[in-house]
């Protein structure tokens, strides 16, 4: 009897052991105090990419003039029974697999791997031809559609919208409610599609402080961002229900031998 509450006992002790050995792996940025980020000066622009959502705006001093390039999603009648146009709700623009999309007036315009003030000086360039020469008319585009998910070993896993078009992936991952106890820190996976569909899968360490400096850091739209179980997260995993009643069948065996020897001295 006495073995058996040994061999218990050591059980437990490596457990608590393993715990510990793996706390070292817990904290972010390990060697923050170390590292240079001079790497990482410059400000994030994300790029349009194939099958994005657009929003554009073209203003005027003359509502007139930017009136035929504002189209809205919906017409409806007014109480004089002609067509009225909402305000509130403008037409997307989907970039197309060859990166074009189709504007009013001017006909299809490339947008593909442009910056969003790329965008709008390039549709102001299509644009002034069809206005006066004493207009000046402001283009503002928005991504509509920037998404990114987040899954595995996190507290709130989901797919996120980035309004500001700028994401890093600690951002993501604070959006995720952050990793759980049991996510692997030092082995993130990242799977990102480029312009051309091609895939890529990247391997993030968030101990390593140097994720600063990675061109991984910030986001793109669409990403993939996937924390793999830790260890311990997987054995418990795989320890099937059948197993957890023989577990529990032994420590009733266990109680009863110790009753039995209680009574028989």
């Amino acid at each position: 009897m006495k073995k058996i509450l040994g061999l218990v006992a050591a059980a437990v002790i490596c457990l608590l052991l393993g715990s510990c050995g793996s706390g070292k792996n817990i904290a972010y940025f390990q060697n923050a105090d170390t590292i240079d980020l001079s790497a990482s000066k410059g400000l994030y622009d994300a790029k349009i990419m194939p099958k994005d959502l657009l929003t554009i705006t073209v203003s005027t001093t003359d509502p007139k003039a930017s009136m035929p390039f504002n189209l809205s999603v919906t017409n409806t009648l007014n109480n004089l029974g002609t067509l009225s146009t909402s305000a509130g709700s403008l037409q997307t623009y989907l970039v197309d697999n060859d990166g074009y999309i189709n504007f009013p007036i001017v006909g299809r315009i490339e947008v593909g791997g442009l910056t969003k003030r790329q965008c709008e000086n390039r549709i102001k360039e299509k644009i002034l031809p069809y206005m006066s020469e004493t207009e000046n008319p402001i283009i503002t585009v928005k991504m509509a559609s920037f998404k990114v998910a987040v899954a595995g070993e996190v507290k709130s896993p989901g797919i996120f919208t980035v309004d500001q078009e700028k994401i890093s992936i600690l951002e993501a991952l604070a959006r995720a409610g952050d990793l759980t106890i049991y996510g692997k820190r030092e082995n993130v996976l990242l799977i990102r599609e480029d312009s051309t569909g091609q895939k890529s899968i990247h391997r993030i360490n968030l101990n390593d402080a140097n994720i600063i400096n990675s061109p991984y850091y910030y986001l793109q739209q669409n990403d993939y961002i996937y924390v793999e179980p830790n260890k311990v997260q997987a054995q418990n995993s795989a320890i099937g229900s059948s197993v957890t009643i023989w577990f529990s069948v032994l420590g009733t065996m266990t109680s009863l031998a110790s009753l039995v020897v209680t009574v028989l001295r």
